[in-house]
This record gives C-alpha cells, structure tokens and sequence, in this order.
C-alpha cells in the first residue's frame, strides 16, 4: 500500500521502515495483549514441561498479524501473495483455536486442517508458478516434473514443514530460531538466483515478527507461541522454499527442524501404523533427549542446534553460489 506512496528512489528507505515497523509493532502488540492470551497447563510428557504452568499461551497469534499487517502496507500486493497470507493467517488461527482449547485437539483433526492448507498451497502456487525444479547444489540441474507429481510433493512438503516445525516447539526461543535461521537462508539464496523480490522481502518482515516475539521469549520466556505460532512458520517456511523454485533445498535449510521435531513423527507413525517400535532409547523431540539424557541447558539446546543450521546454511549458499 504505501509503496505507492513513494518514488522508487525512496524504496530503500520503505523497506526499512517496514522492517522497524514489523518488529516495533511485534514487540508493542505483545506487551499490550500478552495478558489476554491463554495460559499454558504445561505438558507432562515434556521434560521441564511444568515450569511453562501459567505462561500467556498462543502468542503466535500477535506476531503472525503484526507480520500480516506489515506486508499489507509496505509489500505491493499481488493475488498470489495475498492467498499465501490468508493461508498462513488461517493455519495460525487453527493453531490459536487449539492453543485456547480446555480439551487439546486431536492428531487426526489437526492433520486433516493442515493437509487442507497444503492442498491450498500447491493448488495456488502451480497456478502462478513453474512446474519445473532447479537442483541447486547439483549444477544448477533443472526437471519439469508432471503438476499431478508435483501437486502432491508440494503438499508432503508444506503438511511435514508444519508438523515438524510445530514438534521442535519446546524449548524457549528454539523453533522462532531455527525458523528465522531457515528462511533467511532462502532470503539469501532468492538473492543469488535472482528470484522473486517482493516474497524476499516478505521474509524479512517475516524475521523481524519473530524476532520481535523472541523479545520475550528468550531463556526465561514470559510466554509462548503455541500451534498457532509453530504451524504459521513451517507453513511459510515451506511457501519460502517452494518460491525458489529450488524445493529439494528444503531438506538441509530446514534440516534441525526435521531431525528435531520429525524424528517422532516417524517414529509414532511406524508404532501406530505397523507395531514397529524404533529409537527406543532416544527421548524424541530430540530437544528432550539432549536436555534430559545429555544434561544440555535450554540455552546449550538452542545454540547448539542454532549453530549446526548455521553451518548448514553457509553449505548451501555456498553450493548454490558455485
């Protein structure tokens, strides 16, 4: 919106005063609506989960419309960004709903919301997008894959970056890392490739909300962001790396999220779904098990898996920039 406002000299200037704007408006919405948020009841089956007895829950719901809001004045609104919103406000407010809950939502009901913003996503993106892949860090390589193949890999991509983003939420200021961490890696490599510049900027807005949240959610967090702050950021982790055009570049951008959070996906779905017991003497997420097994602090979980996505990171900027 306002960047009709201004000259294209004066760009430069904009972008920066959305950035402020976006974190600014993160970091005020939360001290004034904090106390309005539901309060956590902790989780027995997460280590050190009582301690979160008490805390504003949900605050995913401030960050993501504080992050909605800057987009809409300082990024030109095209149709396709526009759904990407919605979606991504409409995830937030599914998880929001389940984090206000007294009776926590099952996994059945809560799979089938997510498969149905994932089906949304990659309806929306082959509609205003290629259906052609580029294998980045293989020679630059690109594939036209079938829309069907690639309708239904888009949506493995989004349904998994969400779930596995939502399971990594469990220690104070771990996934809001790790995400800001995943997606400027995808700011950068757009940057390298060229790729669409008004997504890119959407990312760094994106960063400063979250930023803004970790204000307060810092090793000892005041609050929490709940489902409806961990499934908004895998869903637009997962647009993110989609809008590349590079989507196998997902798996080392996003890989502690996947480890961390995944792991116990695959390892209940194999329980449930076959008997098949694995990892049986590993605590899964793995940010219980470093915690509770290994001794790490919160403060060890969270820089230490931060810095293993930072290594992996510079790997891929690098292998794209070859």
């Amino acid at each position: 919106m306002l960047h009709l406002l201004v000259s294209e000299e004066q760009s430069s200037l904009l972008a920066l005063g959305g950035i402020l704007f976006a974190f600014v408006a993160t970091v005020l919405a939360t001290a004034k609506f904090c106390p309005y948020l539901p309060k956590d009841a902790g989780r027995e089956f997460a280590h050190d989960g009582k301690l979160s007895v008490g805390k504003p829950r949900g605050a995913g719901i401030i960050f993501v419309f504080a992050f909605a809001a800057a987009a809409v004045l300082f990024v030109p609104m095209k149709a396709e960004l526009v759904i990407y919103l919605i979606l991504i406000v409409i995830s937030m407010l599914t998880g929001f709903l389940d984090d206000a809950s007294e009776t926590p939502w099952g996994g059945l009901k809560k799979g089938i919301l997510d498969l149905g913003v994932a089906v949304l996503v990659a309806m929306t993106f082959l509609r205003y997008n290629s259906n052609t892949i580029e294998l980045a860090l293989f020679g630059h390589t690109q594939l036209v894959i079938p829309k069907v193949v690639f309708a239904v890999l888009a949506v493995i991509l989004v349904w998994v970056s969400v779930n596995v983003t939502n399971c990594s939420d469990g220690v104070d200021g771990l996934s809001g890392t790790l995400t800001i961490i995943s997606v400027m890696t995808v700011y950068v490599v757009d940057r390298i490739l060229e790729r669409g510049e008004d997504f890119s900027f959407l990312i760094l807005l994106f960063a400063a909300c979250i930023l803004g949240y970790l204000w307060y959610n810092a090793t000892p967090s005041r609050l929490i962001m709940g489902d409806a702050g961990s499934r908004a950021m895998g869903l637009f982790i997962s647009i993110a790396v989609l809008k590349t055009g590079c989507p196998v570049l997902y798996i080392p951008i996003a890989l502690v999220l996947i480890l961390d959070g995944g792991l116990g996906l695959v390892k209940l779905s194999l329980l449930h779904a076959f008997g098949i017991r694995v990892m049986t003497k590993i605590r899964l997420p793995l940010h219980d098990h470093v915690r509770k097994v290994w001794g790490w602090s919160n403060t060890q979980a969270v820089f230490r898996f931060a810095i293993i996505q930072i290594i992996l990171a510079v790997a891929v900027v690098y292998g794209v920039g070859l």
